[in-house]
């Protein structure tokens, strides 16, 4: 039997641009607890992206990289009859998101040599124009997903 579904929590919506996702993504880049610092990092990250593009509103070049990011199909692993098939499939929105959130931030943690804030600052820059380490890690997804169509008859 499958085990019941739970009620999501639900993110009520930041403070500054009164945006739910701002506010996910803000618990995203939280560690131990400390979400100050990183509304801090976040609200320091889309100054930054107003100052160095020239826009009225930040939240729409984040709302472009994360749709930039997201993905549209992934591969799971599906053990049948002693072989196990990478079958693609399609990405639940939630799960969607998550990977996006995920994939900017190892990028932008992965940078070294500056503030936080301004590698999240960059990262976003580069994803929303469609370049950088998450939107790579976006098209090698596809990519593999593609490679592995010929296992999507294997039922799930």
């Amino acid at each position: 039997m499958r085990r019941p579904i739970k009620n999501p929590h639900i993110v009520q919506p930041d403070l500054k641009y009164q945006s739910v996702r701002v506010e996910k993504f803000i618990n995203s880049v939280m560690w131990d607890g400390k979400k100050s610092t990183a509304r801090r990092v976040v609200y320091d990250a889309l100054e930054q992206i107003k100052e160095k593009t020239k826009t009225e509103n930040p939240v729409e070049l984040f709302e472009t990289a994360i749709r930039n990011v997201a993905p549209a199909m992934e591969i799971r692993s599906r053990r049948v009859g002693g072989a196990n098939y990478q079958v693609p499939r399609e990405v639940n929105p939630a799960r969607k998101q998550a990977l996006a959130f995920r994939w900017i931030l190892v990028a932008a943690r992965a940078r070294k040599g500056m503030p936080m804030a301004q590698r999240l600052a960059l990262e976003l820059i580069a994803a929303s124009n469609n370049e950088g380490p998450a939107v790579k890690k976006r098209e090698d997804t596809h990519r593999m997903a593609e490679a592995n169509k010929a296992f999507a008859h294997v039922a799930w």
